[in-house]
């Protein structure tokens, strides 16, 4: 099975001082999935998006002040992220923005930033369970960091900010289901609930795996069909799927890196039915883990400013194309 689809050109392998040279293999196109993609000449577990994965309690904790704007270390994994964008004012979230005039101009996107930085102060709250239809579990984690110390959750407010910029820039009304101005959370089942009632007509949760050392790369979580309690994801798989699929073809191109080598079997695009962010959406939702925080090679990437609004551009580009139809 290998992609297709109106966005997609396969990436030009790209030096950086970052990682090797990248070599990419591209299969035949025919109408699917994402498929066929080599992987990095050097290559190096698994996030539930929820927040469950691997090692997402045990991340160091640093200061949650605004990370230095200093080059990413060529080295690895960075100390400090560079190029970080500004956090907006809690008083003027973008949803309160007049939406600009463009091609998504009666278009609602839901942004969802995957955890919140002060998780690991509220341990009681974020532990306590909610339903997501198949099964209980936690109502958030605190995420995974890298292991100079970098939270995921900072890390997903940034490309959050990148993405919501360009996504207004097309004319799209955009909010997001948190800003960093909570004290925790929100729960996972209310992440599905504010896009629900935002009548989204797309919805991505933005994330950064805490995998093991030589597992890379991005890959991009679509429902399953769930029908289960308050769970019922059968008109949301078919959508959810081909925004599933424009993500992660735009995400290729735009950053030159590669799908994930341990989830997905190359194609980026992994379907679960245990995540309540995606089990009790009703609006076509998906997750994307950007890249593996807790390798080196990755960490470089994602600790890195310029790689980071490549990243927005490719969710961005996906967006817009299903959007767009």
């Amino acid at each position: 099975m290998s992609y297709t689809g109106p966005d997609f050109e396969p990436p030009q392998p790209r030096r950086s001082p970052l990682r090797r040279p990248l070599t990419v293999v591209v299969a035949a196109l025919v109408p699917g999935a994402l498929l066929g993609w080599g992987v990095y000449a050097a290559v190096g577990g698994p996030d539930d998006g929820d927040g469950g994965g691997s090692d997402r309690a045990g991340a160091v904790r640093t200061s949650s002040a605004p990370p230095s704007d200093g080059p990413a270390s060529a080295g690895g994994d960075a100390k400090k992220p560079a190029g970080s964008s500004p956090a907006p004012s809690a008083t003027t979230p973008s949803a309160s923005r007049p939406p600009a005039s463009g091609a998504l101009k009666d278009k609602v996107v839901v942004i969802d930033p995957g955890h919140n930085p002060a998780n690991f102060r509220h341990a009681t709250e974020i532990n306590r369970k909610v339903n997501v239809g198949t099964h209980w579990k936690e109502c958030d984690t605190t995420g995974t960091a890298t292991n100079a110390g970098w939270p995921e959750a900072e890390f997903t407010l940034d490309v959050a900010h990148r993405l919501r910029d360009l996504l207004e820039k097309q004319g799209a009304t955009v909010k997001l289901t948190q800003d960093g101005d909570r004290s925790f959370g929100p729960c996972v089942d209310e992440r599905a609930r504010i896009g629900n009632e935002a009548k989204a007509d797309a919805a991505i949760s933005i994330h950064a795996d805490g995998s093991g050392a030589g597992n890379r790369g991005f890959h991009v979580i679509m429902p399953g069909a769930v029908q289960d309690g308050a769970a019922d994801t059968r008109a949301i798989v078919a959508p959810s799927a081909e925004l599933g699929r424009r993500v992660a073809g735009s995400f290729v191109r735009v950053t030159g890196t590669a799908p994930s080598n341990y989830l997905g079997d190359g194609t980026g695009l992994v379907t679960r039915t245990d995540l309540g962010g995606l089990n009790l959406s009703t609006v076509p939702k998906v997750f994307i883990e950007c890249g593996n925080m807790r390798d080196g090679k990755d960490a470089a990437l994602l600790t890195s400013g310029s790689w980071r609004q490549k990243a927005a551009e490719g969710m961005s580009e996906g967006i817009v194309s299903f959007l767009r139809g």
